[in-house]
């Protein structure tokens, strides 16, 4: 496998997901479904032959041991492993720790839809995607990025919209289109560049 490979993954299910609960910053742990879709995840990768230089995560836990399992999967526990909040979900605010029907109930489906919707309303005490992607593609442009470039393979396991963030600027979607982008839990996508840092190949590992 050539050089300069990229693969992204949203953390396997969460014991919030699984409730419905806004999750952002909180910190939950994973379901053993979401255990099984991390291991998933690495069966997967493993096939493209891979082998990562390095692993960038958020820092909660349902994202770092997503990683951690994938590359356990993969035989590449020794990874090195470099954990930073410019990865971390959007923060959800007020919405943080409410069921997501009981927030309707509150504020009014339309108002939530928005909420959840939109690329630059955020929830009371807040983030937008679009503040969200103000913290992630600066890190990944200075601190991720130039890694791809000189050659290494890199593994981020992040959440779902840390990586709305990151393929919004990889694929060249609009504002409007990438929040209707949905990203399963546990699915990898991987990006191959070229010297030049232009996208050689792109593929989603999974069905």
């Amino acid at each position: 496998m050539e050089k300069r490979n990229l693969v992204l993954v949203r953390h396997g299910q969460s014991e919030w997901n699984a409730k419905n609960l806004f999750t952002g910053w909180k910190d939950p742990d994973l379901t053993k479904l979401g255990l099984n879709e991390a291991e998933n995840a690495g069966i997967l990768i493993n096939k493209t032959g891979i082998n990562f230089d390095k692993m960038f995560t958020s820092n909660l836990i349902r994202a770092q041991k997503t990683g951690s399992i994938i590359l356990s999967t993969m035989q590449q526990a020794d990874v090195q492993i470099i954990k930073n909040q410019s990865l971390n979900e959007r923060n959800y605010g007020s919405l943080a720790g409410l069921n997501k029907d009981d927030a309707r109930k509150k504020w009014g489906e339309e108002q939530v839809h928005i909420w959840r919707r939109s690329f630059d309303i955020p929830p009371p005490d807040g983030e937008s995607l679009k503040d969200t992607a103000e913290r992630v593609l600066p890190y990944f442009n200075d601190e991720i990025m130039p890694n791809v470039i000189k050659g290494d393979n890199i593994l981020i396991a992040a959440h779902g919209n840390s990586l709305r963030a990151l393929i919004m600027q990889l694929d060249g979607i609009s504002d409007q289109d990438i929040v209707k982008l949905e990203i399963p839990t546990g699915a990898p996508i991987h990006y191959a560049f070229n010297k030049d840092g232009s996208i050689g190949l792109k593929e989603k590992l999974y069905e």
